[in-house]
């Protein structure tokens, strides 16, 4: 997608709210556009918006460079993951976010931020080293081949933390890969604390992959674990399976007010991805609770949103480029 300069300029005051008006669901459409555009002057723009106050749209910002995957993001994911002071939720998805893009050169400072003093952080360096290091085997590289020789649309187009397991790469599963034998493997690789955490994501992106309602319970039955990121990254895939069997388990963990605001928040977006008619009023009453943590609160704005696009006509969400240009137009009176 070719942009002018004026359009870039407008999605940068959108992104970073220069008139002091913007939405913050706004701000989240114009991230998701400059991140479609996957160049060099997006990335730019997307890390001048680090100095802002929201550790929700920072964490954002964080996992659309990642996603983009151009080295020229890794000088501000590396500041973000050295700043001690920020928030855990975005650091961590700053390595996380090195762990996408796949450079080598990332490999000492995930190696350094192993012994960070936040779990979570720790915890995605490990997984991120982890997927490098896959990233670069035969098997990974001959997926990447694979991947780049064939004209199928993959059903998740993200680059994830780690990929699913061997059996389920990519392609439609074969039926004996998705029977009830298979998801009790993959449930139990899950749940197994004494595994490596990439080896357990291996097995939760391959349940996301079999997409069933009995591999949609036993990723749910990870939200018993004790690491935050992992239940986090649950919900994060539920938010990609976009199954209403899941919403049962993702309320659960919204309303629960004892549970890790990370974890919260992506059950509330992955609520709003999901998009059936029972959710909305959980959205907006943990979006007004005064009792309810920041991130809490705006991510279900941003979720009331999706919800809102999710029953609309808009052909898509990442529409900030209609935003800009009808914000700029005069409005002419009926």
């Amino acid at each position: 997608m070719a942009v002018g300069t004026a359009e870039l300029k407008a999605l940068q005051d959108s992104l970073l709210n220069t008139s002091g008006a913007a939405a913050l669901h706004d701000r989240f459409r114009a991230l998701f556009t400059l991140k479609s555009l996957k160049s060099d002057d997006a990335v730019t723009i997307i890390s001048k918006g680090f100095q802002d106050r929201s550790a929700l749209l920072k964490h954002e910002l964080a996992y659309c460079l990642g996603q983009m995957k151009r080295t020229s993001a890794l000088p501000v994911l590396e500041s973000v993951l050295r700043n001690e002071d920020e928030d855990p939720m975005v650091r961590h998805e700053a390595a996380e976010a090195m762990g996408a893009i796949s450079s080598t050169s990332s490999i000492p400072i995930l190696k350094e931020y192993l012994a960070d003093r936040n779990r979570s952080v720790r915890e995605t360096c490990e997984i991120a080293l982890a997927k490098i290091e896959w990233d670069n085997s035969e098997e990974g590289k001959k997926h990447l081949v694979e991947k780049q020789s064939t004209d199928a649309l993959p059903s998740y187009t993200s680059i994830d933390p780690a990929p699913p397991s061997s059996k389920l790469l990519s392609g439609t599963p074969r039926p004996e890969d998705i029977d009830n034998a298979t998801i009790h493997t993959l449930k139990c690789t899950l749940l197994d604390a004494g595994l490596p955490l990439f080896e357990r994501y291996r097995a939760m992106f391959a349940l996301r992959n079999v997409g069933t309602p009995a591999a949609v319970d036993a990723l749910a039955a990870g939200f018993s674990d004790d690491s935050a990121l992992f239940k986090h990254e649950v919900a994060f895939v539920f938010g990609q399976l976009l199954s209403p069997h899941a919403v049962p388990a993702l309320l659960k963990v919204l309303q629960d007010t004892s549970e890790s605001d990370m974890v919260r928040h992506e059950a509330a977006e992955a609520l709003g991805g999901i998009a059936t008619p029972e959710v909305l009023e959980y959205l907006k009453e943990w979006m007004t609770r005064e009792d309810a943590p920041t991130v809490v609160r705006e991510s279900c704005q941003v979720a009331i949103d999706m919800w809102e696009y999710e029953n609309s006509d808009q052909f898509q969400y990442a529409n900030g480029l209609e935003i800009v240009k009808s914000t700029a137009e005069p409005t002419t009176a009926a």
